[in-house]
């Protein structure tokens, strides 16, 4: 068995990156088996209480948000911007409505329609920043990480965003074909070419993002087979959001 040299907890191995992580810590580390005890020639004392290891700071991610497909979808003729959150099975997991005429974006994340029961939230952390820094936060109000758009480079070269984990640690960034980017901001009609995003962590391309090609409605693809299990899809997630209810009435 081999166990977290900072916390005890059994360590797993990622063999995709070769390594090996604690779940408990969230972090890659070298782990550390138990001491053999050496034998005692005096008689065994009685049974006691083994203590139990300490558990995580977080309860288990739901399964909904470990999969390494996920479509979000615009609801087509309506006022409102709309949006479903879609498995590859087109199997409805979510459901979104863009609040209007709000001072900072808080954008809800529901079961469905009826928005009877919510699931996760992004919001809008200062007033007078024109992009925002935006927190992704669960039901019960633990933040999950957080997003924020880099303003210049996103206005005149591509769109670029920087990704924070919930500790306000920056571990990887969101950005947009280059060429593509040009051309969607300077070309006739740009506006109408697809985008094809890569996310970054600590420098390795782990997850895309597919803007599919659409004259009405709205879709796009992540894909994030190697997204490591630190960072919660639900992150990615929120970034699609943004980019489909946000970003896109302000260009």
């Amino acid at each position: 068995m081999n166990y977290c040299p900072k916390c005890g907890m059994q360590m797993a191995f990622v063999q995709q990156y070769g390594q090996w992580y604690c779940h408990s810590c969230r972090q890659y580390g070298v782990p550390v088996q138990p001491k053999a005890q050496p034998q005692q020639a005096q008689q065994p004392s009685p049974p006691q209480a083994q203590p139990q290891p300490a558990q995580g700071p977080q309860a288990p991610v739901n399964p909904l948000w470990t999969q390494n497909f996920y479509r979000i979808r615009k609801k087509v003729l309506t006022i409102w911007n709309k949006y479903w959150i879609e498995d590859q099975q087109a199997k409805i997991l979510g459901f979104s409505k863009m609040k209007m005429f709000k001072l900072k974006e808080d954008i809800r994340i529901y079961t469905d329609e009826g928005m009877t029961m919510e699931l996760f939230s992004i919001q809008q952390q200062q007033i007078l920043d024109i992009w925002g820094t935006f927190a992704v936060v669960d039901n019960s109000g633990n933040k999950l990480g957080y997003i924020k758009r880099k303003a210049l480079a996103s206005s005149f070269v591509r769109d670029e965003y920087e990704v924070f984990d919930a500790y306000d640690r920056l571990i990887g960034g969101i950005y947009e074909d280059t060429g593509r980017g040009l051309a969607r901001k300077y070309v006739p009609f740009g506006e109408l070419i697809p985008e094809h995003m890569e996310l970054t962590l600590n420098g390795y391309p782990v997850a895309t993002i597919n803007q599919l090609f659409k004259i009405i409605g709205d879709i796009w693809e992540l894909n994030c087979v190697n997204v490591p299990p630190y960072l919660d899809r639900r992150v990615l997630l929120a970034c699609l959001l943004m980019m489909g209810m946000i970003e896109r009435d302000r260009k």
